[in-house]
């Protein structure tokens, strides 16, 4: 496994914030359903947006990828289907990715051809059952291995009533607010318990209604009602906004060591983990606010109180800053965080407890006590993009180096991570 040898220094500059993974995904989710030709600009071709790009490629749409004019180092994705899908590939690699794998099972149902989808790594190990007992129930052979991908679907989805919980992961719901409204008829959707992510979901609501998609909810979102035969209309040039979820890790940096500004957020943005900005004010940092960017500078931070149900993403570097806080830092509401790329709630603890911190974990959270100093040493990644950035988030206050093994982890999400952090003034060393 490779690893990477960070040499703690002072972090001070400025970086171009990634474009939001969960925008793209869902733009590029839209423009394929589209009947017409649609361009989005500011993509970032990590291995999830890879992964949405050869499913929805798999179902016969057309997709071009340029070099982006407007953003540096960005691409720009022309999409075409012709609004009709023609069964391309009938096996879909979904890579690592949730969301791929979640959104595109209900739109491969659009047809009836039979289709497999597969996976790496822990994907193949989080739960599908949702959609195993919705999809049974409209007709749909559905096959698996013990719950497990590879898992293969063969008939058309009708429309109808689809009950499911909302506490697993709002990507089941986000999946079939995607093709319902392309049935021949009505569809509700009710969610049976508490929804948590709310904000995924809204973020999906936006993108459906940018490309001229009717959805209407109740004011808890525990009940939405899906008109039949719409269409998705054209968006000739869609803009993909700035990732906070991204972004935070540089925020963090900020308040821990010196100086440093994200440029290329939407400060008005529906993203749930624009909180990053709210919880560190809490905890006593004073952002610099301007135009489409934010600065943080280093800061004696104070602990706080966090329920993570909507932000689950956050917990990782919100986990860094606590470690450093005065005080102790509860986060609550993360049950869900142990089906991620690894039990989040279990290697954020024990990554950042191999450098000096002081955290112990409860079934849905984590209890922070802050130190002054974190010590250095060695984490491993476990395949999660979020813990290595957050441990190389760290670095900034360890008073000894920190290597990292399987540091390419973050080609996931933010396969500029590195370079972005070298800029702003990391010292980095790859091994083999």
């Amino acid at each position: 496994m490779t690893s990477i040898t960070i040499l703690p220094s002072p972090l001070k500059g400025t970086v171009l914030a990634q474009p939001s993974k969960s925008m793209a995904h869902r733009a590029i989710i839209c423009a394929a359903l589209s009947k017409r030709q649609c361009k989005i600009d500011n993509v970032v071709l990590s291995d999830d947006i890879k992964a949405t790009i050869r499913a929805v490629r798999a179902l016969g749409v057309e997709i071009e990828v340029e070099e982006s004019i407007k953003f540096q180092s960005r691409k720009i994705l022309n999409i075409s289907s012709g609004g009709e899908f023609s069964l391309r590939d009938s096996v879909i690699d979904c890579s690592e990715s949730g969301s791929t794998a979640r959104f595109i099972m209900p739109i491969t149902r659009l047809i009836p051809d039979r289709v497999e989808l597969t996976g790496h790594g822990r994907l193949t190990e989080r739960p599908f059952s949702v959609y195993k007992e919705l999809f049974t129930q409209k007709g749909i052979k559905y096959y698996d291995n013990d719950g497990k991908m590879p898992i293969t679907l063969e008939g058309k989805l009708i429309p109808g009533e689809y009950s499911l919980p909302g506490d697993i992961s709002s990507q089941f719901i986000s999946g079939l607010l995607f093709t319902l409204p392309l049935l021949d008829g009505p569809s509700r959707i009710t969610v049976t318990n508490k929804l948590e992510s709310l904000s995924y979901i809204l973020l999906t609501l936006k993108v459906l209604k940018d490309y001229g998609i009717t959805v209407n909810h109740d004011p808890e979102f525990k009940s939405f009602e899906i008109p039949g035969n719409q269409t998705y209309q054209e968006v000739p040039y869609y803009v993909v906004e700035g990732d906070w979820s991204q972004a935070a890790f540089f925020c963090v940096m900020g308040v821990l060591s010196d100086s440093v500004t994200i440029k290329g957020l939407n400060l008005a943005s529906i993203q749930g983990d624009r909180a990053i900005l709210d919880i560190l004010k809490n905890m006593g940092a004073e952002p610099i606010v301007k135009d489409n960017s934010v600065t943080f500078s280093k800061t004696e931070l104070m602990a706080v109180d966090v329920d993570a149900s909507d932000i689950p993403d956050l917990v990782p570097i919100i986990s860094v800053a606590a470690s450093l806080a005065r005080g102790t830092t509860i986060i609550r509401n993360a049950s869900r965080l142990r089906i991620k790329e690894s039990d989040r709630l279990k290697t954020t603890c024990s990554e950042l407890n191999a450098i000096g911190a002081k955290i112990s974990e409860k079934p849905d959270g984590l209890i922070i006590e802050g130190v002054p100093l974190l010590k250095g040493g060695s984490a491993n990644s476990s395949g999660d993009h979020r813990i290595v950035m957050a441990v190389a988030s760290a670095s900034a206050a360890c008073s000894d180096i920190v290597n990292i093994s399987g540091y390419n982890a973050v080609n996931k999400s933010y396969p500029d991570f590195w370079d972005d952090f070298i800029k702003i003034g990391g010292k980095v060393r790859e091994h083999e």
